[in-house]
């Protein structure tokens, strides 16, 4: 590799990953209102809006108060940081190794989502139980979450057919379970057959 592309793919892992990390800090503190606005949340505001801003415009993905854009924004730097690593450790980057990390990348989301509604319907399934009530804020923002996606998981599984709300939410969480552990598994091993693929 050329003596001036490897420092500079060094540098630009390290940006990505320190970006990425300044992203994070930045939707954390978001999800606390209670802290005071100071000079690092206007620090972390102004490098790390733009950039969130555009993924929401561009690639809006809300879920009732949940605002999942920036995820997108997150997954590709880290895709281009890892490239960026792996040319820089190896002095080599193919098209397999590429498109391995991208599909990793992507399956890193999708398994998120769904380990977070297989949280969610738990969580549902326990204030079912427990008879909790879904007036506090924690599980109206549970409630808002969970009808939705369990509605549209029990359309695909039961079509019109009416089911028992406890038959179908069970019924979801075995159905996401296993699709997030089916998907591991395949994931898994195409990215493995990618690997091998030349430029």
């Amino acid at each position: 590799m050329d003596g001036i592309v490897h420092p500079v793919l060094g540098f630009l892992a390290a940006f990505f990953g320190i970006y990425s990390l300044l992203i994070f800090i930045r939707i954390i503190l978001t999800w606390f209102s209670g802290i005071p606005s100071g000079r690092l949340m206007d620090f972390l505001s102004r490098i790390t809006d733009p950039y969130l801003n555009w993924w929401r415009q561009k690639f809006p993905f809300r879920v009732g108060h949940f605002d999942f854009s920036p995820l997108m924004g997150i997954v590709t730097l880290s895709v281009a940081q890892t490239v960026c690593s792996m040319a820089y450790r190896q002095g080599k980057i193919t098209l397999g190794i590429i498109l391995a990390v991208c599909l990793s990348a992507l399956w890193s989301v999708i398994s998120f989502l769904l380990t977070l509604s297989i949280i969610i319907l738990v969580l549902r399934l326990i204030a079912y139980f427990t008879n909790a009530s879904i007036y506090s804020p924690f599980w109206q923002v549970v409630d808002q979450f969970s009808r939705p996606l369990l509605y549209r998981i029990n359309r695909i599984m039961f079509g019109r057919k009416l089911v028992d709300y406890k038959v179908g939410i069970f019924s979801a969480i075995a159905a996401l379970a296993l699709l997030r552990i089916g998907g591991g598994i395949g994931i898994q091993k195409l990215t493995a057959l990618l690997v091998g693929l030349p430029l």
